[in-house]
C-alpha cells in the first residue's frame, strides 16, 4: 500500500455498532500526542509437539511504521522485542514461527498476531506498554495484510476501517464449529479478495475444500501446521489419509517432517543438533 494512502486512514474508525469500540477509539485518539508509539510484543507459547519435535523456533515479526510502511524483523524465541506502531489507527502485527535450519522458512507454520489497539495491554512492574500476540488473532492479523492487498487504493474498504470487534464476535458460535475451532480453516486472501470486490459476508467464513490423500506413514501422530489442528493417527501400518488444500501442506511427527503440494510429497528426516 502506498504511505500517503494509509496516512490518509488517520482517522481511527473501527466499530460504530458498540459503546466499547467507542471508548477505545476516543481513548487512543484524543491521548495519541502522549502515548508511546512503542510496543513490547508479548509472544505465546509454542505448541509443545512443534517445541518437542523441532526444537525453539525463531519469530519473523511483521508491521506498519508510523510512516504506514511494512516492516519486518526476525526475533529469537525467548526474548523481548519492541517495535514502533502508529496509535491512531487500527493495525496489525504476525509474528510467523520457523525453523530455518530444518528448511522451514517463514509462512509455512501459521502465524501468531494482534490487532492494536484491542491486544493492548500494560504492565505494571516494568510500566511499559505491550501488545499481547495470540494465536487465534493471528487469523485476525492476516485477514488484515490479505484485505490491504485486495483493497489497493479504495479507501471506502481499507482494513483499518474494518469493524474488528464484530468480526471477532462470530468466532463465538456464530460460524461453523470446525471455523470456530480451527480458522485457519478458511481461505483468507479468497475471502479479502471477495470482500474487497463486493463486501464483508459470513457466509464465506467456511473451511476451504480439502482433497484426501492416503501417504505411506505409519509413525506416531502427525501435528499440522495451524496450532489448532487436531493431530492425525495412521489408522493402518501401510499409509494414513491426510487433508491436502491448495499450497503447501506440512505435518510433523517423529517420522520426520512431511511436506504435501498436490499430488506431490516429500518426508524428510528431522535432524536434531546435540
Amino acid at each position: 500500500m502506498k504511505k500517503s494512502t494509509l496516512k490518509s486512514t488517520i482517522v481511527f474508525v473501527v466499530s460504530v455498532f458498540a459503546a466499547s469500540t467507542a471508548l477505545v477509539v476516543s481513548t487512543f485518539c484524543g491521548c495519541a500526542d502522549r502515548i508511546s508509539a512503542g510496543y513490547v510484543l508479548e509472544l505465546p507459547e509454542v505448541p509443545h509437539p512443534w517445541l518437542s519435535l523441532l526444537g525453539e523456533p525463531m519469530w519473523y515479526v511483521e508491521w506498519i511504521d508510523p510512516d504506514g510502511r511494512k516492516q519486518s524483523k526476525d526475533v529469537p524465541y525467548g526474548t523481548d522485542a519492541e517495535i514502533e506502531i502508529p496509535v491512531t489507527w487500527a493495525n496489525p502485527v504476525t509474528a510467523s514461527p520457523y525453523w530455518d535450519k530444518l528448511g522451514l522458512d517463514p509462512k509455512l507454520f501459521r502465524p501468531a498476531g494482534a490487532i492494536f489497539p484491542f491486544d493492548v495491554s500494560f504492565n505494571k512492574k516494568k510500566r511499559d506498554n505491550r501488545l499481547r500476540l495470540s494465536w487465534r488473532a493471528g487469523a485476525d492479523a492476516a485477514f488484515y495484510w490479505e484485505l490491504l492487498l485486495a483493497c489497493g487504493e479504495d479507501e471506502s474498504k481499507l482494513p483499518a476501517n474494518f469493524d474488528w470487534l464484530r468480526f471477532r464476535e462470530l468466532f463465538n458460535g456464530t460460524l461453523s464449529k470446525e471455523v470456530c475451532e480451527d480458522p485457519w480453516l478458511v481461505n483468507w486472501r479468497s475471502v479479502a479478495e471477495k470482500t474487497a470486490a463486493s463486501s464483508f459476508d459470513r457466509r464465506r467464513l467456511v473451511p476451504e475444500a480439502a482433497v484426501e490423500k492416503s501417504i505411506p506413514v505409519t509413525s506416531g501422530e502427525w501435528y499440522g501446521s495451524s496450532p489448532f489442528s487436531k493431530p492425525i493417527v495412521p489408522e493402518n501400518v501401510e499409509s494414513s489419509i491426510f487433508p491436502v488444500r491448495p499450497g503447501v501442506n506440512i505435518w510433523i511427527s517423529n517420522e520426520g517432517i512431511l511436506r504435501v503440494n498436490g499430488n506431490v510429497w516429500v518426508l524428510n528426516k528431522i535432524k536434531n543438533e546435540e
